[in-house]
């Protein structure tokens, strides 16, 4: 089978999957197997990419996955965009459409423009997001919903016409297809108001496009001279050939009966299977005025060949004239500008000395083929010798056809910006790829780990230290811990592990470090740590930030020992630094702010060029000692604890000479929300701590899909003498509510099939409100709670949990809720 088939088997075998669940659902509600229906429905929903709605008629949502959910809440898709709205004519109009189609019951797509909060005409500083907006009727007959996730207390029913909205952001390619068009635009008005005269012509002698100059020359307007014969404008005299390149002197005819002559410089080209010429005008040496006018007072001199200076000059894009050894002749001052050299140092120097050495290899064999006829013109994509981070498109055509080429034109047409533009859009997807891999893997690990981590506490509370099984069993433990650091480095990269951010002074905390960097460099390393003067306070996680600084030190160490006994040098710098307007490196946009700068730098090997785009992906490792040094994820844990802390990590670094390495933090100044965080943190800390009553009373119920966690978690806290029930789903967990008038404590894990917890705790919630909620999770307390509103009865237990962990954490719940 032909490999380019694949992707249309695949699409194809998902539309038949998705038309074969939509005769399920309609066969199990004619057999009356409604609330199975409604799941399937759940299914459908979740396993489409982008946010996806069912909506009723009366614009009330009656299904939506998870996406959908983020994206418009519980309210009216229509509500959600007619507030978010960049408001501009062609927005409007897009959004009319929308509601007429919602009004109709009709299918319909559009583009619009969303901003954070809207209405507003244009919001200053604010990049909208484009939404492509598909609508379509469903008709599945009457399915119940059941609880409907977004808060709809009834049971309801998808009507005879639900519509089904679907959401894909297409911001990225709106930026780029505004660019090109920029650029066409820029190149219309260009040939359209160029000073020497334009035209193109069929194989039957019928004008296609006249420019500006041209027709004020001939008295008449830009519009009235196409789709007229050319002959309308010649005097007698020679017509010029309809096919292939031809040159030679022409009168023209005004409106008004008088002449002029000019120069033609013509050649054809192929538009569908038609031929047509493409045609460049000039007056007898520049020597007439305007149509009519044959003064030659105001017109300057043109001394490139008296002829085309004007044109040459004024060109948006850059252009070189060069010989057949490739050695430039001329150029204008764009070609100076994105050379970034005198023009006098352009003259008379080869085309390759202004190329990167890897592009300017084989320009001289392709100039010789334009030279020779072999092409008609080459194109190739080139850097510049001066700056290897630009980009230009580069063509080389011929001065002239066949035996009478002698010379060669070189365009050079800057896409720096464009080439900067895909490589952030193709970065920022390659980390959020690898982020939801790595998050991924990390919370199924954690579950595994929580259980690994509990049985050891239950088997810790039968075999004492006494008991010949004790040791083993520590050694089984502290491997699990071990594993769960390990988990930890994922998340740091994934930006969801579990943070637990305060004010910290940069300055202390590296000089209370000086001496764990003293031990860990070695007596071969010089440790030098420069504080600047007013460094001010970050929030971050203490422990987190000193894995930051030791991994960064522990890879600096390790690329200076490959230099083998040369002296080594590490120095960490801090600075207080004011960023007044937002800026760009690489694939990442730092904003105006306060940022408090610490710089890691040393003397070692250095990082290849080719390898810097990768030192953060996990477990790519640049070392080069034996198999097994080295995970590779030391750098992808600093890039995620910096990113996930909101600030930023560059890195610069010269092959022999060293690396460094620049971190921004975010300047924080308001100590009394830490303040008032502390006492709290050190109650919860106290009620840990080894040999403290964890004891109690009440009813719990767990929520738990893995089953090994909730039998552990279930067995440790009857142990401590709470009464528990137990649920594998949210929904039967509302199944075993229903039965239980009062609960004092609800635990549920927050990723579970079906009903997961955030939507289980918003419904448990509408009917005892003051209920205690304890949401486990593997990932960060942020991540999981997702849309549910923090309150003093919502509290979080990270994953992986020892039996300790969990009993405190139960207690002071039910302490503070007494």
């Amino acid at each position: 089978m032909p490999v380019d088939s694949l992707p249309f088997l695949t699409a194809l075998a998902l539309v038949a999957l998705i038309a074969a669940l939509v005769l399920v659902i309609r066969a199990l509600v004619q057999r009356g197997r409604a609330e199975e229906a409604a799941a399937l429905v759940d299914t459908l929903l979740e396993a489409q990419p982008g946010p996806r709605l069912l909506v009723g008629r009366d614009g009330r949502v009656l299904h939506a996955n998870a996406a959908g959910r983020a994206l418009v809440g519980a309210e009216a898709p229509l509500a959600v965009l007619e507030r978010r709205l960049i408001d501009d004519e062609a927005a409007r109009e897009g959004l009319d459409r929308l509601r007429a189609a919602v009004e109709a019951g009709a299918a319909e797509r559009v583009e619009l423009p969303l901003g954070p909060d809207g209405p507003q005409v244009n919001p200053p500083g604010v990049a909208p997001e484009w939404w492509q907006i598909t609508l379509r009727q469903v008709l599945l007959g009457q399915v119940p919903l059941g609880q409907v996730p977004l808060g709809q207390g009834s049971r309801n029913t998808v009507p005879e016409r639900t519509l089904a909205w679907s959401f894909e952001d297409v911001t990225a390619r709106r930026v780029i297809d505004d660019i090109i068009i920029r650029e066409r635009e820029d190149l219309a008005e260009f040939l359209y108001f160029t000073p020497v005269g334009l035209y193109s012509a069929d194989a039957d002698g019928r004008l296609r496009f006249v420019n500006q100059r041209l027709a004020e020359w001939l008295g008449y307007t830009p519009e009235e001279l196409p789709g007229q014969s050319l002959d309308l404008v010649l005097a007698e005299g020679v017509v010029p050939e309809a096919e292939g390149a031809w040159r030679g002197e022409v009168t023209f005819a005004t409106r008004s009966g008088r002449t002029f002559p000019a120069l033609i410089v013509q050649s054809t080209y192929d538009d569908a299977g038609e031929t047509r010429t493409r045609s460049v005008v000039v007056r007898d040496g520049l020597g007439g005025g305007p149509a009519g006018d044959d003064s030659a007072e105001g017109r300057p001199e043109a001394p490139l060949d008296g002829r085309f200076r004007w044109l040459f000059d004024g060109a948006p894009v850059g252009l070189c004239l060069l010989d057949l050894e490739g050695v430039i002749t001329e150029c204008n001052p764009a070609f100076v500008r994105i050379a970034g050299r005198r023009r006098e140092d352009l003259i008379d120097r080869p085309l390759k000395d202004v190329l990167a050495a890897a592009d300017a290899g084989d320009l001289d064999a392709l100039m010789h083929r334009v030279a020779l006829g072999a092409e008609e013109t080459a194109h190739r994509e080139v850097r510049l010798a001066d700056d290897p981070d630009s980009a230009a498109a580069l063509y080389i055509a011929p001065m002239g056809s066949g035996a009478g080429v002698d010379a060669l034109v070189a365009h050079f047409i800057d896409t720096t910006a464009q080439r900067t533009l895909e490589a952030q859009f193709a970065q920022a997807q390659k980390m959020q790829a690898m982020g939801q891999l790595a998050g991924g893997v990390a919370h199924d690990f954690n579950n595994l780990l929580t259980a690994m981590i509990g049985f050891c506490d239950l088997l810790l509370q039968r075999h004492g230290a006494g008991d010949p099984s004790f040791s083993d069993i520590m050694q089984i433990k502290q491997n699990a811990n071990r594993a769960a650091n390990l988990v930890r480095q994922l998340l740091a990269f994934s930006r969801k592990q579990p943070l637990t951010p305060r004010l910290l002074d940069v300055t202390d905390a590296l000089t209370e470090m000086h001496h764990l960097l003293r031990r860990l460099l070695g007596e071969r390393v010089h440790l030098d740590i420069k504080h600047g003067r007013d460094v001010g306070m970050v929030r971050v996680d203490p422990g987190q930030f000193d894995q930051v600084i030791i991994n960064l030190a522990v890879n600096a160490r390790d690329a200076m020992a490959e230099q083998g006994t040369a002296p080594s040098r590490l120095e960490l710098r801090t600075r207080s630094e004011r960023v007044d307007k937002p800026f760009t490196r690489g694939p990442e946009q730092v904003p105006a702010g306060d940022y408090t700068v610490i710089s890691v730098a040393d003397s070692g090997t250095g990082i290849p060029r080719e390898n810097l785009g990768r030192i953060f992906e996990p477990f790519f490792s640049t070392k080069t000692g034996a198999v097994g040094t080295g995970t590779g994820l030391g750098l992808s844990t600093v890039y995620g604890i910096i990113r996930q802390t909101g600030g930023f990590i560059f890195v610069d670094s010269v092959v022999g000479k060293g690396t460094e390495f620049t971190i921004l933090l975010p300047r924080a100044e308001d100590a009394a929300t830490d303040a008032a965080a502390r006492p709290a943190a050190a109650n919860r800390a106290g009620a840990e701590q080894p040999g403290a009553d964890l004891t109690g009373g009440g009813l719990i119920m767990l929520v738990e899909d893995e089953d090994p966690v909730r039998v552990f978690a279930a067995r440790a806290l009857r142990n401590k003498g709470y009464t528990v029930i137990e649920a594998r789903t949210g929904e039967g967990a509302l199944d075993l509510l229903a039965e239980h008038a009062h609960i004092d404590v609800l635990i549920t894990d927050m990723v579970m099939p079906g009903m997961n917890g955030a939507d289980l705790t918003r419904v448990v919630r509408r009917d005892r409100p003051d209920l205690p909620v304890i949401l486990i999770s593997g990932y960060s307390e942020e991540a999981a709670r997702g849309e549910i509103t923090d309150s003093a009865d919502m509290h979080f237990l990270p994953k992986p949990f020892s039996l300790q962990q969990l009993a405190a954490k139960v207690k002071e719940v039910m302490s503070v809720s007494a």
